[in-house]
């Protein structure tokens, strides 16, 4: 007897937590703090939804899903910082205590 199985578990985004809570490193774009959800597909169709552990941020603009645990400091590529941490002119990583960016010289 041959059984095939064609699916997995998927990680998805749920419901928005808070908009534009952070930005992204990718492309620049604001990023939501959403809900995760775990989905178990068969042949490709959602079978099973449940919630996910921790938040993640989704990227409104390139739609990247990062763990909420690389906010406030993750330095690798993809991660997500709070706003406070970064430049709104030039999107530069930026110490919150700044009341200025040393790169662009607008206000934080």
């Amino acid at each position: 007897m041959f059984f095939f199985f064609a699916g997995g578990v998927e990680q998805g985004a749920g419901r928005v937590l808070k908009e534009a809570a952070g930005r992204c490193l990718r492309c620049g774009g604001a990023a939501d703090l959403v809900e995760t959800e775990k989905v178990l597909k068969l042949f490709f169709v959602p079978a099973w939804r449940w919630k996910g552990k921790d938040p993640a941020y989704l990227c409104r603009e390139c739609g990247l899903l990062a763990p909420g645990s690389l906010g406030g400091g993750g330095g690798e590529p993809g991660a997500l910082l709070p706003r406070a941490d970064r430049c709104g002119a030039c999107s530069r990583a930026v110490d919150p205590q700044f009341r200025f960016c040393p790169f662009c010289g607008s206000a934080l």
